[in-house]
């Protein structure tokens, strides 16, 4: 029970050092990689050792089985977001200010307009009763003047409307960018995980046939391993162009990592199976070379479940079937598809 006993700890003096001692021995016995995510899920494990998650663990463990990175996620544990995400927010949170600022603007431009209602109405009354007083030629001057004044006054009121106009609609792209921003994944330009699952939820709600897919890149850890980060981010964005083409029609996302997710919605189970297929043999056919010195990369594959949604499901059970197709794939050889 490697893990398990991990979890109960190790003697020493220096608690920052003991911890840290204990997680470092807890991903090289689960191997895991030190990265942000499988460090902070240590971390939260250590500092509750006998909290919800340590017992979660322990009973994953025990008997030597190691963690896998989907037991992880499943576990919910969520590390610090990265820099970019933090930028993202904020961003959001400069626009939220900016929009309360546009809210109070618009606020005293109505206060303002109003009074200068309010004055319109008393003059144009003012006039109207010069004009009555008259008699053929009365003070024709005074109604000029009041009428001159009275226009003044729209068009200034007009021209401030034009301008506020112009500072909504302007401020209205940068919300929807910033929207949308936050439903994309900046690498691969494609829906992310949020986005995703929003859009199941709307497309389940109207009752029309769904299929899902979870497709994951075969041996991905290997390519960033030989070659770099920025050649595994190329393999996932032709990955991505690859699904986007042969499943056209269809909402393709990255869903975190090395894994895509695809719904396929008003088509059957055998349709979206055929152009899944072809994508993946699309990806599998072709030569790919590094940019730098034209070498070639090697094999590039991945694997994929794909299900057909049934009227009782909910999401994470349609998607954890789906998951689940995906693990026979990759346990049947890799380079294939399950489905059911």
């Amino acid at each position: 029970m490697a893990g398990a006993s991990a979890i109960r700890g190790a003697g020493g003096e220096d608690p920052a050092r003991r911890l840290y001692a204990r997680i470092g021995t807890f991903l090289i016995e689960q191997r895991l990689d030190p990265d942000p995510a499988n460090y902070a899920f240590a971390y939260h494990l250590f500092v509750d050792p006998n909290g919800p998650l340590a017992r979660a663990v322990s009973a994953l463990t025990d008997g030597g089985v190691r963690l896998t990175r989907r037991d992880i996620e499943s576990l919910g544990c969520e590390h610090k977001p990265a820099p970019n995400a933090k930028a993202a927010a904020q961003k959001a949170d400069g626009l939220v200010a900016q929009t309360q600022m546009q809210v109070e603007g618009f606020e005293d431009m109505v206060t303002a307009i109003r009074a200068e209602t309010q004055g319109f109405g008393r003059d144009l009354a003012a006039s109207a009763e010069a004009m009555q007083r008259s008699s053929g030629g009365g003070d024709i001057t005074e109604i000029a003047r009041i009428t001159a004044a009275m226009v003044e006054r729209v068009q200034t009121a007009e021209a401030r409307l034009d301008s506020a106009t112009r500072e909504a609609s302007e401020l209205r792209k940068k919300l929807e960018e910033a929207r949308d921003n936050a439903r994309r994944d900046p690498l691969t330009d494609l829906p992310n995980r949020r986005a995703f699952e929003e859009a199941y939820a709307a497309q389940a709600a109207t009752g029309e046939s769904l299929c899902l897919a979870v497709c994951d890149v075969d041996h991905f850890k290997s390519v960033n391993d030989r070659f770099g980060h920025a050649v595994g981010d190329r393999v996932l964005k032709a990955i991505a162009q690859a699904l986007s083409a042969k499943c056209k029609g269809h909402l393709v996302a990255r869903y975190g990592g090395e894994e895509f997710a695809i719904l396929f919605s008003g088509t059957t189970l055998e349709n979206a199976r055929l152009m899944l297929d072809t994508a993946r043999a699309t990806v599998a056919t072709k030569h790919y070379r590094l940019r730098e010195d034209d070498a070639p990369l090697g094999e590039v594959t991945f694997s994929a479940g794909v299900t057909l949604a049934k009227p009782e499901d909910r999401f994470h059970s349609l998607f954890q079937r789906a998951d689940q197709l995906l693990y026979a794939a990759k346990t049947a050889g890799r380079n294939c598809l399950r489905w059911d």
